[in-house]
């Protein structure tokens, strides 16, 4: 959790995956949200925490969110689909289920060693805020947040840069999505300076995010007649981390019928589905800005498996994607995720019929990913018997141009950010270059954490 990223370069994963019997899924039927997520996530923690106290951050993680389920899961007609509401959080946004229980996480162990880390994230929308949201005014904690300047909604970017926290940095970087990420992991690959500032990450390569999110998967399955019926579910993604979250469910027992990954125009993950290889091509903004990504951080970690669990097998590979643009693996590899997972992709304007459908089907409104994934579902649905589970991702209001465009009407933010738009803002300009923001982080911190809480 500490580290985020190995010091490698690679990306954590359980040794084994925990199990979990028929019986003990049927266990946690009727549970609440917390309840759920103890279990779930406890044979991750192991000792790391206590149990009053591992009880005590889940519970208020997600007292924050204005559900009091946490996450509904709401039928659309008798369709056979359903909707799973992550964006109740603080944030509106699925991120604020793993993030708000991340930042506690930190702050606590943070705390407990008389210790200081410096966050470190790239963001294609939602992480940021979500990230920010959780570890604000924290003195154990500062955070350097990186997001593509002019490709994030302005709501999306006002999220982030209207917090005004002392320990809370936003840099609008020049460059698209996969640059900052290439920035903030050459910061952790400069193994000097992540020692210095103690650097860690929230974005998707912390595995204790993926960790928080698997919970959801249970969580939605068992609503809908898990361990005794499989459930099928349909995910936006980009970065293919919210995807592998319910991979790794998959691998803990619960009985998932299949994925299907909804992409934009940005369809490098569809297009490896359908051929067997990853090429990367320019990134293109969209309506669905999150999504606007060709370098899926999290997918090494299912090529892991698709390369036998050989890990320099995969380094190789991968470090040849980043030479070349492309990655191939052989039939066999290809014929077991086929097995799992379809995927399907929109453009802006499917993306605007898939929102205004939803809204006159089912009175339903979908942010421009959930409509990605509400659209997907109904292309690749193998078995109309096995319900299918949409992922809502994210508010309709932190995308309104879209939705308006769409459906003719404006959403509405929530009366706690009603004021968003008016906030004053704090942003910094950088250039896509290394150097230039690793100056910007020395010279915020200076040498020691306490500069840096004087200084900011």
């Amino acid at each position: 959790m500490l580290a985020g990223l190995a010091r490698d370069g690679g990306l954590y994963l359980p040794a084994e995956w925990p199990q979990f019997s028929p019986a003990e899924i049927a266990a946690l039927k009727g549970r609440p949200y917390g309840e759920v997520a103890f279990r779930v996530m406890q044979p991750f923690v192991g000792n790391a925490f206590d149990e009053t106290t591992f009880r005590r951050l889940i519970a208020e993680a997600y007292a924050t969110f204005d559900a009091p389920e946490v996450a509904p899961v709401k039928p659309l007609g008798d369709s056979g689909l359903h909707l799973l509401e992550l964006f109740h959080g603080p944030t509106l946004a699925f991120k604020d289920v793993a993030l708000q229980l991340l930042g506690l996480m930190l702050d606590q162990t943070l705390l407990r060693r008389g210790q200081h880390a410096t966050i470190v994230g790239a963001t294609s929308g939602d992480t940021g805020s979500a990230a920010i949201e959780a570890v604000r005014d924290r003195k154990s904690i500062d955070i350097f947040m990186l997001y593509p300047h002019g490709r994030v909604s302005e709501v999306q970017r006002r999220q982030m840069t209207t917090v005004l926290a002392p320990n809370v940095h936003n840099l609008a970087v020049s460059g698209t999505f996969d640059d900052c990420q290439d920035l903030a992991k050459a910061c952790f690959n400069d193994l000097a300076f992540r020692d210095r500032h103690a650097l860690t990450a929230v974005n998707s390569i912390n595995f204790a995010r993926v960790m928080a999110q698997i919970v959801y998967y249970f969580w939605a399955a068992l609503r809908l007649g898990a361990p005794e019926r499989p459930v099928a579910f349909a995910v936006p993604t980009g970065n293919f981390g919210n995807v592998y979250a319910g991979y790794a469910a998959k691998q803990m027992g619960l009985p998932i019928h299949h994925f299907v990954i909804g992409s934009n125009t940005n369809d490098i993950l569809p297009r490896f589905f359908e051929t067997g290889a990853m090429t990367m091509s320019a990134v293109v903004p969209t309506y669905s800005p999150s999504m606007d990504i060709q370098i899926s951080s999290n997918f090494e970690r299912l090529l892991f498996d698709l390369y036998g669990r050989d890990g320099k097998a995969l380094a190789d590979a991968m470090a040849t994607f980043r030479s070349t643009g492309t990655l191939e693996v052989g039939g066999n590899a290809l014929g077991g995720v086929r097995a799992l997972f379809d995927a399907g992709r929109l453009d802006d304007e499917g993306t605007l019929a898939a929102i205004a459908d939803c809204r006159n089907r089912f009175g339903e409104t979908l942010d421009p990913h959930s409509a990605i994934g509400y659209a997907v579902a109904q292309q690749h649905r193998r078995d109309s018997s096995v319900p299918m589970v949409v992922l809502a991702t994210a508010h309709p209001a932190k995308f309104p141009d879209a939705v308006q465009k769409a459906t003719g009407e404006r959403p509405r933010l929530p009366a706690r950010l009603a004021d968003l738009l008016e906030r004053t803002e704090r942003v910094e300009g950088l250039r896509n270059d290394i150097a230039a923001l690793k100056e910007l982080i020395e010279d915020r911190m200076g040498t020691t954490p306490q500069r840096a809480r004087t200084h900011s």
